[in-house]
């Protein structure tokens, strides 16, 4: 399928008209190499590494903002009552957590379709708002329990490259799995974390100092 121009200076219904796809096929509108290289340039380690300081209103309007978006695309999903609730993340970022009856098709294959839907919500609101902030989008804790098993993993293989000296590489991962991976072992004595590879084989390695 052709790849389309994802334009961020449209509206906001028509950019969530262009970037719906049908849900049996790849997001046509928002390629896996966009997703991957706006997520790396705007999801900084925690929200106060922004220079951008902001008000309690301003992340009021930020949130408000998101949600309106999201409503606006929900209208293109069968998904009944849904209800969206927002609240701080440990790294300061502002997560807003969907929920309602049957949400499986937001989060899609391998949470597909939640990544492109992150990079949606995230590349309009950053064009609403004229500047980046973190914004996690979330569909019943399915992004909280990924978090935990990607700690768990992040401190295996800490562990192992500790234990045998050598670099441990992980799977691919997306970049909100990798972001998780650097932030849970930035603080850890005696590793290192990078991003190797291109495009879906980008991944992990830690390795001993």
């Amino acid at each position: 399928m052709a790849e389309e121009n994802f334009d961020l200076d449209m509206d906001i219904d028509a950019a969530v008209q262009e970037a719906m796809f049908d849900l049996d096929e790849e997001p046509p509108s928002i390629s896996e190499q966009a997703v991957q290289e706006y997520a790396e340039q705007t999801t900084p380690a925690s929200a106060e590494e922004n220079q951008q300081e902001i008000s309690d209103e301003e992340l009021d309007h930020i949130a408000d903002t998101a949600i309106a978006l999201l409503n606006d695309i929900f209208k293109y999903f069968n998904l009944g009552e849904v209800t969206v609730d927002e609240y701080e993340g440990d790294e300061g970022e502002l997560i807003l957590d969907i929920t309602g009856d049957d949400l499986a098709v937001l989060i899609g294959r391998h949470g597909k379709t939640l990544d492109s839907l992150q990079f949606l919500v995230s590349a309009i609101v950053m064009r609403q708002i004229g500047f980046r902030y973190p914004v996690v989008i979330d569909v019943e804790g399915y992004k909280s329990r990924q978090r935990d098993k990607l700690e768990s993993i992040a401190v295996s293989a800490a562990k192992r490259a500790l234990a045998s000296g050598r670099a441990v590489k992980l799977r691919p991962m997306s970049p909100y799995e990798r972001r998780l991976i650097h932030i849970r072992l930035r603080d850890y004595d005696g590793v290192e974390t990078v991003s190797e590879g291109e495009g879906s084989t980008r991944h992990v390695v830690v390795t001993p100092l």
